[in-house]
Order: structure tokens, then C-alpha cells, then sequence
């Protein structure tokens, strides 16, 4: 799976949600440095949401992201799944020990473990 890398300002950091089946994601939102500045969306799971502790709008982040995609009811989606986030700037601390991890597969969560026949299950 290929291995993804943006770098910008943190736009948005959501609340973390958790479903009855015990899963949990926490989204934020990257906009980007471009000419043409794009705010892009990730989202952290299970334990990866800590990554998102200490981070706020405003703050400079590099991404390091896979793209996951699934079907749910005759529609697909596309994710952006965020498992390094690092400070980037002056003096800037990482945020995340992450040197050298590698992407780990991350099991999406069946339509039967989110409360809710409407709900996406992601």
C-alpha cells in the first residue's frame, strides 16, 4: 500500500466519536500551503486518535496517511487515514514517536457494529 505525505496547517480538530461496538475515530482538517489552498480531511482510529492530543488549530503538522476505501450500501467512500502526525516549525516537538513505524492495517468497523442500519460504518 502506498504512503502518503501533506504538510500544512491544522484547520479543524473534531471530537473524538465512539460507536456501541467500542470503536472510535477523531477527525481533523489539514489546509494546505498550495497556491490554490485545499483543506483535506483525515481521520485517526482506535488507538491512533491520541495522536491528535496536544494538537490545534493553527498548529503546522506534517501528515504521514494511507487512502482507504470501502462500499457501504451501493456508495463508496474514500478515507484518509492519518497514523503519524508531526509539529513541524521552529523548535517544534513531534507529535508522535512514530520514527520509522510503519502503516498497520486497520479493520474497519461492519455496518452491524455501528449503531444504526443509516450509519457509515467508518
Amino acid at each position: 500500500m502506498a504512503v502518503y505525505e501533506l504538510e500544512g496547517s491544522v484547520k479543524l480538530v473534531y471530537d473524538q466519536q465512539t460507536f456501541p461496538s467500542g470503536f472510535t475515530k477523531r477527525e481533523f482538517v489539514v489546509t494546505t500551503d498550495d497556491k490554490y489552498p485545499q483543506d483535506v480531511k483525515f481521520e485517526c482510529v482506535k488507538e491512533r486518535t491520541e495522536l491528535l492530543d496536544g494538537v490545534s488549530a493553527g498548529d503546522r503538522v506534517k501528515v504521514t496517511f494511507d487512502i482507504r476505501g470501502n462500499e457501504f450500501k451501493d456508495r463508496y467512500y474514500v478515507n484518509l487515514s492519518a497514523w503519524r502526525l508531526e509539529k513541524v516549525g521552529e523548535g517544534a516537538p513531534p507529535s508522535s514517536s512514530g520514527e520509522g513505524e510503519e502503516p498497520f492495517p486497520v479493520d474497519e468497523p461492519t455496518a452491524e457494529e455501528v449503531d444504526g442500519e443509516d450509519n457509515i460504518p467508518f
